[in-house]
């Protein structure tokens, strides 16, 4: 049973990630810091067990792309000011 459930979470994110070949590095920065922020969440939500992996999970992912924000921003901030600017 366990296999079943697998296989089809298996190819969405496959699906997902085919979907991101063409971000920019602020788009990847940002997904990516979600995305962990998101997996760090869950994982000390379900360890702490006072609102279970959802909620931190939620929190983390928010956390996570204010994280990959500023970073991006510190790491090409320049960047974006020198080639962006009107």
């Amino acid at each position: 049973m366990q296999k079943a459930k697998l296989i089809p979470i298996l190819m969405l994110t496959g699906i997902a990630l085919a979907g991101c070949d063409n971000m920019n590095h602020t788009e990847q920065n940002v997904l990516g810091g979600g995305l962990l922020g998101a997996g760090a969440g869950a994982l000390i939500g379900a360890a702490v067990g006072h609102g279970g992996a959802g909620p931190g999970a939620l929190i983390g992912a928010g956390v996570g792309v204010l994280g990959g924000l500023i970073y991006d921003q510190a790491k090409y901030g320049h960047y974006h000011r020198y080639y962006y600017d009107d």
